[in-house]
């Protein structure tokens, strides 16, 4: 699996790393131009995310504004559903309406408030239907 972690928190993202380095590839961005630009490398080489984890608040461009444009990228590029990148909101804006935002206005697939729980953090990972490592969840 190659993960994208979008963060700008440097220990968030080093925890997502330390966690995530168990599945495959995975890369950093610290805001969502920056992620933008490694969403498109990625499927230049061939080689694109199988999920994005991606925090709401961020300089220059949030999480919402990101996702909504990769999923904007993902329908020029004719992708089928099935075919787009899994994205998962990870962030401490638990109210309902930015669940609501990131589900219903950007596009994300899943949706998890920091402080995570790992074990939760792994059980939404299964739920969109990516391969984990047997002895992680």
């Amino acid at each position: 699996m190659k993960t994208l972690i979008v963060d700008d928190e440097y220990s968030i993202r080093q925890v997502l790393k330390y966690m995530l380095s168990k599945t495959g590839k995975t890369d950093q961005a610290v805001n969502g131009e920056e992620a933008i630009r490694l969403f498109l490398q990625a499927w230049i080489e061939k080689e694109p995310y199988d999920l994005i984890c991606m925090d709401i608040m961020m300089p220059l461009m949030d999480g919402k504004e990101s996702v909504k444009a990769i999923r904007e990228q993902e329908k020029l590029m004719g992708l089928k559903s099935s075919e787009e990148v899994k994205i998962m909101m990870i962030t401490a804006l638990g109210d309902p309406k930015n669940v609501v935002e990131s589900y219903y206005k950007s596009g994300a697939d899943a949706y998890v408030v920091k402080p995570f729980d790992k074990q939760k953090f792994w059980e939404t990972i299964e739920k969109l239907g990516l391969k984990l490592p047997n002895n992680e969840i």
